[in-house]
């Protein structure tokens, strides 16, 4: 699960394991599926939300 770590001089860092990192990748892939161009791919991202779990 994702771990958020506080930072006071800036922003905040997400710390993700093994299973996140792949979880996001198997999400991109299937979103992408067909995908033509950068810019598809940047508006086909654009429609959806994708979520992490907090640890």
């Amino acid at each position: 699960m994702a771990k958020i770590i506080e930072n006071k001089r800036g922003r905040r860092q997400i710390r993700l394991n093994t299973d996140d990192i792949i979880n996001i990748v198997r999400e991109y892939q299937t979103i992408t599926l067909g995908a033509c161009c950068y810019e598809h791919i940047r508006e086909k991202l654009n429609n959806i939300d994708l979520y992490l779990p907090e640890d």
